[in-house]
């Protein structure tokens, strides 16, 4: 890494960090809806995107969309 580089890397805002991967990264959560399995799919910023019942059918919808999705515990 030059020194330009790190010297641009280490003067990132608070909320360029945050906005890292804003666009590209979604969170799988598993909740429990009227005593029923669900997986809500979240945006980097907390925003929730979608519900579904299948935690294997969030997981490709997210990559059909090309966003990388992560698992929430």
């Amino acid at each position: 890494m030059t020194e330009q580089e790190l010297a641009k890397l280490k003067s990132i805002t608070p909320a360029d960090l945050a906005a890292l991967g804003l666009h590209h990264v979604v969170y799988i959560r598993k909740q429990v809806e009227n005593d029923q399995p669900m997986w809500s799919v979240y945006a980097a910023d907390g925003t929730e995107m979608a519900r579904v019942n299948d935690r294997d059918v969030a997981f490709a919808a997210c990559r059909q969309h090309e966003l990388e999705p992560l698992s929430v515990h």
